[in-house]
């Protein structure tokens, strides 16, 4: 019998790439007091690694392993200094004098910041991470033949349950990193899954996590901001 031929699809990193910068520019606006060193150290270090994958892998496919280890780097740093100023909004809870909050409008503003940046990092991983990332997913013909899949996506479960697939869904529908930043939103909003299930123990770890810092930064916000109205 004749063997299918699968027609790789590989992703664009440009759209990535915008959460990327999205994430650096929502971080280097924060106060002074929620950043960690120079302002210029976040940017300057992303676009070092950011600049040179997007003039020599363009496209997820083919990827080598530097290409690999360089794009979970710079997810990496992006989320270390995000957590930076997660921690540094919880110290600031605990030592009012260094807050130097003026506005509760002020502290919504940057808990919103910081809340937004958590969304963008995460739909980075789970889209670097879902599937051993989009250059295996790449060589899927559809979401439902991607070997270790991390998350079940509503599209493969109606593709699952039914014989064939339905007439309102793509046979080779693969998620693309729209579908990540969609489940990284609904995580960091409801504190847990929507539509789109956790399959593996790494993938429950990372919505935990997400759903954490996500929890933490509103109850924070919002009690110093009804602090300082009070």
């Amino acid at each position: 019998m004749r063997e299918r031929k699968v027609q790789v699809r590989a992703e664009p990193r440009w759209h990535a790439s915008l959460a990327v910068l999205g994430a650096v520019a929502l971080y280097i606006t924060l106060p002074p007091r929620l950043t960690i060193g120079p302002v210029w150290v976040a940017p300057l270090l992303v676009l070092l690694i950011l600049v040179p994958l997007l003039i020599l892998a363009p496209r997820r496919h083919g990827d080598t392993r530097r290409i690999r280890f360089a794009s979970i780097l710079l997810i990496a740093i992006v989320n270390f200094f995000n957590l930076a100023s997660v921690l540094l909004l919880v110290s600031s809870l605990f030592h009012p004098e260094r807050g130097q909050a003026h506005s509760a409008a002020q502290l919504l503003r940057t808990g919103l910041q910081i809340w937004l940046t958590n969304i963008l990092v995460f739909a980075l991983w789970y889209w670097e991470l879902d599937g051993n990332g989009p250059e295996m997913r790449a060589q899927a013909e559809a979401a439902t033949d991607v070997e270790n899949a991390d998350f079940l996506f509503p599209q493969m479960q109606m593709a699952i349950a039914g014989k064939a697939t339905p007439p309102c869904i793509d046979a080779n529908w693969k998620p693309q990193f729209y579908d990540y930043l969609y489940l990284s939103f609904t995580d960091s909003t409801a504190f847990s899954p929507a539509d789109v299930m956790p399959l593996t123990r790494w993938a429950k770890a990372l919505m935990t996590v997400e759903a954490l810092i996500s929890l933490i930064t509103v109850a924070i916000v919002l009690a110093r901001s009804i602090n300082v109205i009070s």
